[in-house]
């Protein structure tokens, strides 16, 4: 299927608003006093882009934040069932990295934060749903229905990788081990919210989203720019990826068949699509 002009532009749009304002958002976030361990304002650059691409076409942007008619599929139960397991596959990731840490003899443990837990959970929540609604709510959506489910998870993560700007500064591994993180973590949630739509799939993502990032806030120092935890947690979402993507390929994951026709010409007749997923 190819991309037409009006979701080019969205995406263009979105790309355009969520890097530009995530750059103001960051380089006004020190005159706020909000500490970067509450939230990043940069989260919210996303939710802007997809708030001025709703402004412009509004239609599209309704139909894709609510899955999209090209890319919802059946199944409800199964959707809420890989939902659950989304919300479990954060902390084993986290735990895994963390454990493997301790284990080469890192400083893997509770750390305490200097705000409130309950703050920084609340405000990491609302932070990682402003980003969502735009990488796995908007982008998503828009590149599956061209791509597939794994083409599209892999592009989308390699640009919210690249949209963390920041990590460049790092070490060139540093920068490596988070890229290869961003697209693994976005394999797992192509995957897990197939068939997902309007507010699940935000909160679903949200979730997984905000409990890696507080599972790494309280247990791992990679914020301090430490090679080795953000290469162990690299290998860790990799890792979830190839369990996700191995339990899950063979699903119905790439882009919509063309609808089947009884016949051919300008007259033929167009049968309803019943067999998208016939297992």
């Amino acid at each position: 299927m190819r991309m037409t002009r009006v979701d080019a532009g969205i995406g263009a749009c979105f790309l355009l608003v969520a890097f530009g304002a995530a750059g103001l958002l960051g380089a006004v976030q020190p005159a706020t006093g909000v500490p970067a361990e509450v939230v990043q304002l940069t989260q919210f650059g996303p939710a802007l882009g997809v708030a001025v691409a709703a402004l412009l076409w509004p239609r599209r942007v309704r139909s894709l934040l609510a899955g999209g008619s090209r890319d919802r599929l059946p199944g409800g139960g199964r959707a809420r069932r890989d939902g659950m397991l989304l919300l479990c596959t954060a902390p084993l990731v986290v735990a895994a990295s963390a454990g493997a840490y301790a284990v080469l003899g890192g400083e893997a443990g509770p750390v305490r934060p200097g705000s409130a837990f309950a703050l920084i959970a609340a405000a990491q929540l609302v932070g990682a749903c402003g980003e969502e609604i735009g990488w796995r709510c908007l982008l998503q959506p828009l590149l599956r229905g061209r791509f597939g489910t794994l083409t599209a998870s892999v592009l989308v993560g390699a640009v919210w990788g690249v949209w963390h700007v920041q990590v460049f500064a790092r070490h060139p591994v540093y920068a490596g081990a988070f890229l290869l993180a961003a697209v693994a973590m976005s394999a797992v949630m192509g995957w897990a919210l197939e068939g997902s739509g309007g507010a699940p799939r935000l909160l679903l993502a949200g979730g997984f989203h905000a409990l890696v990032n507080l599972g790494m806030l309280l247990l791992m120092d990679e914020e301090d720019g430490a090679v080795l935890p953000m290469a162990l947690f690299g290998a860790s979402c990799l890792a979830a990826a190839v369990v996700w993507t191995a339990c899950c390929a063979g699903r119905r994951g790439g882009p919509p068949a063309a609808t089947p026709a009884a016949g051919s010409g300008p007259g033929a007749a167009t049968l309803p699509v019943i067999t998208h997923d016939v297992r």
